[in-house]
């Protein structure tokens, strides 16, 4: 069995990276900001649902809108925080009619409501999370994460003593699946070069098709589903579902024999879990989202528009594995030189690491 190297009470270890994300500010409240109150510029987010503390993609958004305002304090950040899609439209308009300089709608089901309300106001400009757009004032931010969940399923097949691992998704999108379609090659690679039959459990990416539990809020959902999981011989779980993942989490920390592996954040500082995880699939989302205020801040002052996309790759640092944390020594030199080989090989173009719902740079 995958034995953890230890376990660590949760307010150990996690503690030191929950403050270190706590220093990028405090969580919002609905409307809440920064202190630049005397900006001449706003910068507006919009998150999806889950809200702004989610340990995943909207928390990290949303430190990167404030390390804009502490970069420039001209620049001042609201949030508006989503509960479920229905939120979406008139939080997006209610951005516009606060004033707000640039939009910021964080994930790929946001997508379609920021090009409608982007449209219908063409001197602001929008920026989209995880999803792409030809409006031409929304900036597309995206993320090829495939090639840093391909090290992550890499990593996960090395460790694995059960020889089965597992996977969900919390809603069958492009953003999720690209994580699914990474991991899968990943352990692929890792049964061809070193002979093993690692199985995974929870998609099929021939068939692009697998678990998944129509939610990214429902952790309890994610618990009962990762346990299934267990039940079925897979002692590393790999949940791409935001906040709801934190219920395979809490499914690992119950299970001596079972460990995770995150997405977006380093889970290790962003999560009360960091025992369970082994590393992390991470998107520079904090980096992105900052780059688009500054440069949204530039064209109101006289610089280019911004516009187009930016995709997040290994070669750019747009995405990348955590460190191991405290399962560094469970994880081989051997293991970690081939990882570090992998991963120069996807840079230069000799191993290629596709998904179907790989971003493409426009």
């Amino acid at each position: 069995m995958a034995v953890k190297p230890f376990k660590l009470a949760v307010a150990g270890l996690s503690a030191v990276g929950l403050a270190a994300l706590a220093a990028c500010g405090q969580a919002p409240s609905e409307n809440g900001g920064d202190d630049n109150a005397d900006a001449s510029f706003k910068a507006c987010m919009v998150t999806d649902s889950g809200g702004v503390d989610d340990k995943s993609f909207n928390e990290s958004s949303w430190a990167g809108m404030e390390a804009a305002a502490e970069e420039n304090d001209d620049i001042e950040v609201q949030v508006k925080e989503s509960s479920s899609e229905t939120d979406y439209d008139p939080n997006l308009q209610a951005s516009v009619d606060d004033g707000c300089n640039f939009v910021v709608g964080v994930g790929g089901l946001m997508t379609e409501n920021v090009n409608t309300i982007a449209t219908a106001n063409p001197d602001i400009p929008f920026a989209t999370v995880d999803g792409f757009s030809e409006v031409a004032n929304v900036y597309s931010i995206q993320f090829d994460t495939a090639q840093s969940a391909f090290l992550a399923g890499y990593v996960a097949a090395s460790q694995t003593k059960t020889g089965k691992v597992a996977t969900w998704g919390g809603v069958n999108i492009p953003p999720v699946t690209i994580f699914m379609d990474g991991f899968a090659e990943g352990i692929a690679k890792h049964n061809e070069d070193k002979g093993t039959n690692v199985e995974l459990l929870g998609w099929d990416e021939e068939a692009q098709d697998g678990t998944f539990i129509n939610t990214f809020e429902d952790a309890a959902a994610g618990k009962s589903t990762s346990d299934t999981f267990i039940t079925q011989g897979a002692d590393i779980l790999f949940p791409v579902a935001g906040p709801a993942g934190i219920g395979a989490l809490t499914a690992a920390s119950e299970n001596d024999a079972v460990s995770a592996i995150w997405v977006d954040t380093d889970g290790f500082e962003s999560t009360e879990y960091g025992a369970e995880l082994i590393t992390s699939a991470e998107k520079g989302l904090a980096t992105a989202v900052k780059d688009s205020v500054l440069a949204a801040y530039d064209a109101a002052n006289g610089g280019d528009a911004i516009s187009g996309s930016y995709v997040g790759t290994l070669a750019n640092d747009g995405v990348s594995i955590a460190p191991f944390h405290d399962f560094d020594s469970a994880v081989s030199d051997e293991t970690k030189a081939e990882l570090d080989a992998l991963t120069q090989q996807i840079i230069d173009g000799s191993l290629v690491v596709e998904s179907p719902s790989s971003p493409k740079a426009q």
